[in-house]
């Protein structure tokens, strides 16, 4: 199997902890050497393991929390 790289360009910050140590966290990353994407996704603790994720372009980002802006919450 090929190797998969990946790297965290800047830790953003953390939404939340789930059991085991995994946090759901927003980073910019690089993915197989390509422009860094936001992404949001569950990583373990030392950032070794990944679950399924979304990553999203600067402005597909402005779009979502201008969306995020109009919820009332």
């Amino acid at each position: 199997m090929a190797e998969f790289k990946y790297e965290i360009v800047e830790k953003i910050g953390v939404l939340s902890q789930g059991k085991g140590g995994w946090q759901r966290e927003i980073n910019l990353v690089s993915w197989g050497d390509r422009e860094p994407k936001y992404d949001i996704r569950d990583w373990s603790a030392e950032n070794t393991k990944m679950g399924k994720g979304i990553s999203l372009t600067a402005e597909e980002l402005a779009v979502l929390k201008e969306i995020i802006d109009e919820i009332d919450l």
